[in-house]
């Protein structure tokens, strides 16, 4: 085979590559709060938008009930102030309620035509000493479920009408006071989604009380995973076929092997000379 020949089947190769790209939609940490109040034991009772609206320019939260703020490394909550052993929750936490009220909270996105809205984040049980509390029972986990919803008009919301994905999430039991940190992954599918536009509704099922922290949200043509290295989802299946990545290996390996046999016949037809 002709040099020319090989180089154009490697390009070939390239030409029928097509990545799915993630596109990331919205991270939030909830580091930066805008005008954040301690009300009292390390508890902010601010709305969301309030403390986190316009953050990117222009976003906003939708939520039901009081969505509170929690100041991790205040020194009020319980007498002494939360711990956070894994340092993962920063200064400030999300937190919501399973009992008493039901706590709601949306977020609206445009996937585009991506297949999947792939969120991930960290969530933890916690309590609260005041406003009714405590909440969560000895043992308690806590439980979240995610449900997307169609929302063709891309107005802010809780979700309503049609349903195109829910999935749950659960943490593990900790002390009232402590923070245990678990990275959740979920792989929302939007493909039944009228124009792209979407709305993530996030309820507390089980566990008392319960936080959240460090937003990822995703949009993509793969569903993802969380892995130990990851800070937001990732393919499932890393390289696949379609990747430019596996396929230049390939086609490193196969030009390899061409030259190979070229070299080979070259060392042959000398031999015979």
């Amino acid at each position: 085979m002709s040099t020319t020949t090989y180089i154009l089947g490697f390009s070939a190769l390239m030409l029928i590559a097509s990545p799915a790209q993630a596109v990331i939609l919205y991270q939030q940490d909830f580091e930066n709060p805008t005008g954040f109040v301690n009300h009292g034991v390390d508890v902010s009772v601010f709305t969301v938008n309030q403390l986190y609206g316009n953050q990117p320019p222009g976003f906003t939260f939708a939520q039901d009930f009081s969505v509170e703020t929690l100041l991790i490394t205040g020194k009020q909550a319980f007498g002494t102030g939360y711990s956070d052993p894994s340092g993962k929750g920063g200064n400030y936490a999300i937190g919501m309620l399973s009992t008493i009220q039901n706590d709601l909270l949306g977020l609206s996105f445009n996937v585009g035509n991506k297949k999947f809205l792939n969120f991930s984040l960290d969530i933890s049980s916690i309590d609260v000493s005041a406003g009714g509390g405590p909440f969560v029972a000895p043992g308690a986990v806590p439980v979240f479920e995610f449900t997307l919803y169609d929302n063709p008009s891309g107005t802010t919301g809780l979700g309503s009408g049609k349903i195109l994905s829910k999935l749950q999430a659960t943490g593990t039991a900790s002390p009232r006071s402590q923070f245990d940190w678990t990275r959740v992954g979920l792989p929302l599918d939007a493909s039944g989604s009228t124009n792209g536009n979407v709305t993530l509704r996030i309820d507390l099922l089980a566990g008392g009380y319960a936080a959240m922290d460090n937003f990822v949200v995703e949009a993509s043509d793969q569903p993802c995973e969380i892995t130990p290295s990851a800070q937001g989802c990732e393919p499932k299946s890393v390289p696949e076929a379609s990747s430019p990545w596996a396929l230049l290996g390939f086609g490193a390996l196969g030009v390899g092997a061409l030259v190979k046999r070229q070299l080979h016949q070259k060392s042959q037809d000398h031999n015979l000379n």
